[in-house]
């Protein structure tokens, strides 16, 4: 035993790595102290059987083909014989195409067609080869058609855009086009195809490099899309073939809601009625969801309405026509059921919380009340019963040496002085433009006027210099607010503590760990601290508060509503019904029809709410094509969903934070903490995204927005593009200030700061709040030094020669109630707006 050689590991022995739990106990150290324990969910739990592959594949299938039979399903609502046709807008994207010639080719397509024309425009196509119908409609095309040609847009299912070869290579879209583009695009296109025409008059060596550059430039635009030829009758078989088979876009703004296209319109009026209004009867296919009676209807471009009955009608344009026409009502409206026209709530004045005073706001108020002497001027013979009752106070004398009116006589000087400032003075500017030098001088006095010279002056009579200067002055004002975002300077004539006595500091947007606290040292009429800076969103809201509507969850609302609306009963999508609309305004009938220039109609059927005034948050990207910066508060005429109107929006930033900061004009809000830096928006620059404000009726996402401006030749330019975030009155909009100062001496720690401020009440009112430097410095006042306006900082580190010291102040701004439906006309609308 004792000769025993033992085996010994060598160097290449694999050694395992230990288990190692850390701090952590392991799974088989929780199970040992579980001891066959189980947790009370766990056991409640349903058991989940383990499937073979059998039941996987069968699973697999039975989802696959309730899929596919939900796909068809969804094609099978339009175009069939017992639904709606396939309503198709026949676009073209240059002016001097004729949408007329391609619309007789489609007609012309096939043999056995059957066609059929309405009094308003729309022609009814029904091809028996592929037991499917069509109907086409052609907008009117022009300068000035741009948002009837949206409104048409907002109802078809398919947009056919028209493009000649024989225009160039270089001009497939004309101006007008790209500019139409450009507005479908950002309202969503209707499933679009694109079609070629005048390929067959080329030369058949030049035909496959046209059609090539063609389809490179809708690929730009179109990725997916193959453009197709129209030429031929067989070419417009195919395109009839693929708009019957091809996948359609979903429109959610659209698809969400009940609406129709007005084949046939009637103004009924009433002889015995004394009132100016009438009964409109609307005949088409309903598409989209059912309509309830009870429910409010949305014309576009006359407003909101009530209906009185819904009435059935036998399609008059199936491949089988039948000799007798049944007509049936489908509901009458329910006056305790209607929806009510009532859109803004109706305050009561004594309806709010009132409050005894206390015994020593009494005696305040009888001293105020004998420091002032009250003059009137009685006539002579008056008794004192008599002057008792002369409600006209002439003038109050009051001890005081400062009023308030001298204060608001210094603040409208201010601004005079500042308008002075950013203003160009036209007297002075012209003096210069029309001294001309000594040299040009003679060569004018010896020279004759030439056909240049004339030229010239045409030119200068076509310009507007008022909007020239207008831009120009607007312009510099932006760059001025991005390179000094919020600064302002101090007043000298008005104390700071007055002049901005309605706001307050913020410990910041987003919670950070300081040593500064500084709770117990503030004023809490001024300024309230705290970790997290709160901002009540129910303080000191404006009297058009009490006109709006909120919803306490507006996201459960809206997917309730959403899903309750597919549920109502009524007219059901494809039926052919005539809708009874009542109290229609005569006057307002006529100018509806002269600006629109056709008898065409679209209806939409509101969801529950959809006519109630809220405040209206939307985001917003600017346009490439559109250059110049859009102030705060600035008349815009803003699309959404189905709705126009002219409102004055406020601009803030966009983000996912609940406090929102605003410029001198703007500001936004969340109920996140937010970041600690953030910009002034006081303008809706190029190439920026910012969300809009404003007064507007509820309307449920998703909603495309845009926003127009009138251009000086009555024109309207799309500005920007975007969706429809919230209807949130609680969004807290904060207009925030920079009062800057300069270090005029440094220490270790501390530093001596000047023209923040030049008087001491000023400093000490202003104590609480915290500083900041452009360096990221962070400190706060500790005393005053002197009375005018010194004072001795303390910061968490040394400061440099070149730093500058902020103190930031934010107050909440509200937007305006500017709201005005854009009814018949844009231009006159805006018109009347400017007037009043």
């Amino acid at each position: 035993m004792a000769d025993q050689v033992f085996h010994r590991p060598g160097p290449l022995k694999q050694t395992n790595k230990p288990h190692k739990t850390g701090r952590h106990r392991s799974k088989g150290a929780i199970d040992n102290a579980m001891k066959g324990k189980m947790a009370e969910k766990t056991i409640s739990h349903k058991h989940r059987q383990i499937q073979r592959r059998e039941q996987r594949r069968n699973q697999m299938n039975q989802l696959r083909k309730a899929k596919r039979e939900e796909v068809l399903a969804t094609k099978r609502q339009l175009g069939g014989q017992n639904t709606a046709p396939f309503l198709i807008c026949v676009l073209p994207m240059h002016l001097q195409i004729d949408p007329k010639s391609a619309l007789t080719i489609l007609e012309n397509c096939d043999a056995e067609a059957l066609v059929e024309r309405t009094s308003t425009g729309v022609t009814y196509v029904n091809i028996p080869r592929f037991k499917q119908r069509f109907a086409f409609i052609i907008p009117p095309v022009g300068r000035g058609n741009e948002l009837a040609i949206l409104d048409y847009l907002k109802v078809c299912d398919t947009t056919l855009m028209l493009t000649s070869a024989a225009m160039g290579e270089n001009e497939v879209f004309d101006k007008w086009g790209h500019r139409m583009y450009n507005m479908m695009s950002a309202q969503g296109i209707p499933t679009p195809i694109a079609a070629l025409m005048d390929l067959e008059s080329l030369n058949p060596k030049a035909r496959t490099p046209a059609k090539a550059a063609a389809q490179k430039f809708i690929s730009k635009l179109l990725p997916k899309e193959k453009i197709v030829q129209l030429d031929t009758n067989s070419d417009g078989l195919n395109i009839i073939r693929r708009i019957g088979g091809q996948k359609k876009n979903v429109l959610h703004n659209r698809n969400n809601r009940a609406h129709l296209l007005g084949d046939h319109v009637e103004f009924i009026e009433n002889a015995e009625s004394s009132e100016q209004t009438a009964e409109l009867k609307i005949t088409g296919f309903l598409r989209g969801l059912p309509l309830d009676v009870n429910r409010l209807v949305h014309i576009v471009g006359l407003g909101d309405f009530q209906m009185s009955q819904i009435i059935a009608t036998s399609d008059p344009y199936k491949f089988e026509k039948c000799l007798e026409k049944h007509v049936c009502i489908v509901a009458k409206a329910d006056a305790s059921k209607q929806t009510s026209l009532q859109s803004e709530n109706i305050p009561d004045p004594m309806d709010s919380e009132q409050t005894w005073p206390t015994e020593e706001e009494i005696q305040e108020a009888e001293k105020e009340a004998k420091k002032m002497k009250l003059i009137k001027r009685v006539p002579k013979g008056y008794s004192e019963y008599q002057t008792a009752w002369i409600p006209d106070i002439e003038s109050i004398e009051e001890e005081e040496e400062c009023s308030d009116g001298d204060i608001d006589g210094e603040v409208e000087k201010m601004d005079s002085e500042d308008d002075e400032f950013m203003s160009c003075d036209d007297k002075s500017f012209g003096d210069e433009s029309e001294k001309p030098d000594s040299d040009t001088q003679e060569y004018i006095d010896s020279a004759s006027v030439s056909d240049a010279a004339v030229n010239d002056e045409k030119y200068d009579l076509e310009m507007d210099y008022q909007e020239e200067r207008e831009t120009l002055n607007k312009i510099k004002e932006a760059r001025a607010d991005h390179l000094w975002p919020d600064e302002i300077d101090t007043p000298f004539d008005i104390p700071a503590c007055t002049r901005f006595q309605k706001f307050r500091g913020l410990e910041s947007f987003r919670f950070e760990n300081t040593k500064l606290l500084l709770a117990a040292l503030l004023d809490v009429h001024f300024i309230s601290y705290s970790r997290t800076s709160p901002w009540d969103p129910k303080e000191n809201l404006p009297s058009d508060y009490a006109r709006i509507y909120q919803f306490q969850n507006f996201d459960r609302t809206k997917r309730r509503i959403l899903s309750e609306s597919k549920e109502i009963s009524g007219a059901m999508p494809g039926w052919y019904i005539t809708i009874c609309i009542r109290n229609v305004c005569k006057d307002k009938w006529e100018s509806f029809k002269s600006a629109r220039q056709t008898d065409n109609v679209v209806v939409y059927g509101l969801l529950q709410h959809e006519h109630k005034m809220s405040v209206m948050n939307v985001v917003l990207k600017r346009t490439p094509d559109s250059e110049v910066p859009i102030k705060s508060k600035e008349r815009l005429i803003v699309q959404c969903g189905y709705r126009r109107f002219i409102v004055n929006p406020i601009f803030s930033q966009h983000t996912n934070g609940n406090k929102h900061k605003a410029g001198l004009l703007l500001t936004f809000i969340s109920w996140k903490i937010f970041n600690s830096k953030i910009c002034f928006e006081r303008y809706f620059r190029p190439h920026t995204t910012i969300c809009a404000t404003f007064y507007a009726p509820i309307q449920f996402p998703p909603a495309p927005i845009l926003a127009f401006k009138i251009n000086p030749d009555s024109t309207l330019a799309l500005v920007a593009r975007g969706c429809l975030l919230s209807c949130n009155p609680d969004r807290i909009i904060l207009k925030r200030v920079a009062l800057s100062g300069v270090p005029m001496r440094i220490n270790r720690k501390s530093a001596t700061i000047r023209y923040m401020f030049f008087n001491k009440e000023d400093v000490e009112y202003f104590k609480p709040v915290k500083l900041r430097t452009k360096c990221g410095r962070v400190g706060h006042i500790k005393e005053s030094l002197g009375t005018h306006g010194h004072m001795k900082c303390v910061f968490d580190g040394q400061l440099r020669s070149y730093d500058t010291v902020f103190m930031y102040l934010y107050k909440r701004v509200y937007p305006k109630w500017t709201y005005n439906d854009c009814l018949i006309s844009c231009e006159e609308d805006e018109k009347e707006q400017m007037q009043k």
